[in-house]
C-alpha cells in the first residue's frame, strides 16, 4: 500500500485518480506515525522547490523521510526535493542525492518551462522501467532540471541539454515527468513502483 506524503505542495488529485484507475491502494501521510501504515511512499510536488522544501520542513517529517528504508518515489518537484540544492529559491534540500537542481538556460529554440511530451532513455536497468521501451514518451512540466550524473541517473531526456529524467539511489527514486499524466507507460511505471 502506498502512502502519499502530504505537505501542501503536491497535486494529489491527479495522482490519486491514476492510482484508483490502476486499483493500487493508497492513503495519506500527515504525521510521522502514519509511515508505519504503508510499505512504500510517494512525495508529490508542483510549483517552487524552495517553497516546497519550506513547507516540508514545517511538517517536521524531514528526519523521518531521510531515514526511510522502504521504496520512496519523488515526482516532479518531489524528485527535486531529494537532491542537495536547487537554484530555484537558492534552497538547500533533503540531500539524499548529492546532485543539484538547475534552471534551464533561456534560448529562442527551447522555451522555459519545458512543457509537453519528451522521450526518456534508460541509462541503467531497474524494475521501475520494466516493460517500458527505450525512448518512450512521458509528460513534463518544469523550468528546473536535475543535472545528469553517471552514478544516480536512472533515465535521461534532452531539452536544450541532457538531464536526469529519473534518479535512483538505494530505496529512493525520483521522476521529473508526471507518470500520472503520461498515459499507458506512466501507468506502467506506477504499477512497477507498487511492486518494488
Amino acid at each position: 500500500m502506498i502512502g502519499i506524503i502530504r505537505y501542501g505542495a503536491g497535486n494529489i488529485f491527479s495522482l490519486t485518480a491514476a492510482l484508483e484507475r490502476l486499483g493500487i491502494p493508497y492513503g495519506m501521510i500527515n504525521k510521522e506515525d502514519d509511515f508505519d501504515l504503508y510499505d512504500r511512499y510517494i512525495i508529490p510536488g508542483v510549483g517552487h522547490a524552495g517553497a516546497a522544501m519550506h513547507k516540508l520542513e514545517n511538517t517536521g517529517l524531514v528526519p523521518k523521510i531521510k531515514s526511510l528504508t522502504k521504496p520512496t518515489l519523488g515526482i516532479c518537484v518531489g524528485m527535486q526535493l531529494l537532491t542537495s540544492y536547487s537554484e530555484e529559491g537558492d534552497a538547500d534540500l533533503l540531500k539524499i542525492f548529492p546532485i543539484k537542481t538547475m534552471r534551464f538556460a533561456n534560448s529562442t529554440e527551447y522555451k522555459v518551462p519545458h512543457t509537453g511530451w519528451n522521450q526518456v532513455y534508460p541509462e541503467r536497468e531497474n524494475p521501475l522501467f520494466e516493460n517500458i521501451p527505450n525512448g518512450s514518451h512521458f509528460y513534463f512540466v518544469h523550468s528546473y532540471f536535475i543535472e545528469f550524473d553517471n552514478t544516480f541517473t536512472l533515465s535521461s531526456a534532452i531539452y536544450n541539454n541532457k538531464f536526469s529524467a529519473s534518479i535512483w539511489r538505494d530505496n529512493f527514486y525520483g521522476v521529473q515527468f508526471h507518470p500520472e499524466k503520461s498515459g499507458a507507460y506512466g501507468e506502467t511505471l506506477l504499477k512497477n513502483f507498487s511492486k518494488l
